[in-house]
């Protein structure tokens, strides 16, 4: 890229490979649609709406020597990503996510980042070994972590002194990954951003509605968290106060990835310089300009 990247993304990087129908499905239905397969995973959904927003991100990660990785990171290139930091290894294959979507609503998914968990925290090497950071010299930016990480490697992070500056953006990838990132709760320097279901099962409670939802996370030991609730609310909640935000009304087209962009939208507002309440709108609004469809 020729410059030093204004954030590092962390996590999953993959190809998604997705299914959308335009009618209903239940549980059994063969129904005619689009499959598409698009680089995709969270840190790299994250990277792809920095980099429009005019940030120079930076992915940590691993794909295979093979040549679903050899593609994905040329498709990263091309898009003006940084991939000089990606581990890549011969011995792990590319990572896939597959999803089915029916008129705007996910049905089912499964994500395979079995290599990312096998890869650990050699993809972290770059932030020891004096490319991106020491343990004398940490990174001091942004960082957005995705929960694709095993939960061993993310207490690891939680007290390493390569992340004892950065400024963490923690998601968690997916309800079933939520739970993992308990470890990263009494970090000083972490926000999360989680939806109203994801919120409930990292602090094993059962909120009604986004602010609960917040105030559940921040009474778990969280510095800062963003809870959003699809089309009903967006909040971003501290111990000393508490903004909210309501979604405006778009139809429903795909849902893969609107999290991420979200968190991607907030971050670079922020990046920017702007207050919270400013950047809590932005991440809303792009969010649902992806939802409708009307983003790449």
């Amino acid at each position: 890229m020729g410059q030093d990247p204004d954030i590092l993304c962390i996590g999953a990087v993959l190809w998604d490979i997705i299914g959308r129908c335009d009618a209903a499905m239940v549980l059994g239905n063969d129904r005619p649609g689009k499959i598409t397969r698009v680089p995709g995973g969270v840190a790299l959904n994250i990277a792809m709406t920095l980099k429009r927003f005019g940030l120079r991100p930076s992915l940590l990660s691993v794909v295979g020597e093979d040549a679903e990785g050899h593609q994905l990171r040329a498709a990263c290139a091309e898009m003006g990503l940084d991939v000089a930091h990606m581990l890549v290894d011969a011995r792990l294959p590319t990572d896939r996510y597959m999803a089915i979507e029916a008129q705007g609503a996910l049905i089912a998914a499964i994500a395979h980042a079995q290599s990312l968990e096998d890869a650990g925290a050699r993809i972290l090497l770059p932030l020891a070994d004096g490319r991106l950071g020491s343990d004398a010299a940490p990174w001091a930016g942004p960082v957005a972590l995705d929960g694709n990480l095993t939960e061993s490697l993310l207490q690891e992070i939680a007290s390493s002194p390569l992340f004892s500056k950065a400024d963490l953006r923690v998601a968690p990838a997916s309800p079933g990954k939520a739970m993992r990132l308990r470890p990263l709760l009494s970090h000083p320097r972490a926000t999360f951003y989680v939806n109203r279901e994801e919120a409930g099962l990292l602090t094993d409670t059962h909120p009604a509605n986004a602010a609960a939802a917040a105030a559940a996370v921040l009474a778990a030991g969280a510095r800062r968290v963003l809870v959003t609730e699809g089309a009903q609310m967006a909040v971003d909640a501290t111990p000393q106060s508490t903004l909210s935000a309501v979604p405006p009304a778009v139809e429903a087209r795909r849902i893969t990835g609107a999290g991420d962009t979200f968190m991607a939208a907030h971050i670079a507002s922020e990046t920017a310089g702007n207050p919270r309440e400013i950047a809590l709108n932005a991440a809303v609004q792009a969010a649902a300009t992806y939802v409708s469809g009307d983003t790449p």
